[in-house]
């Protein structure tokens, strides 16, 4: 089971609070302001900033 639509249309980053779009492979949520990726783990995102990755 995936992250479910409703939920990916309320989450949004948390240190921009800018909006997240889910990786090609759906295993993050990518911000696109700040460059950071969230990882999702058994369909929960991991919403810590300081776990997050950056992206280039």
């Amino acid at each position: 089971m995936a992250v479910s639509q409703e939920l990916l249309d309320i989450l949004v980053c948390p240190k921009c609070k800018g909006d997240l779009t889910l990786t090609e492979k759906q295993d993050g949520l990518l911000c696109g302001a700040c460059k950071l990726c969230y990882a999702i783990k058994d369909d929960i995102p991991v919403m810590l900033i300081d776990e997050a990755v950056k992206v280039a």
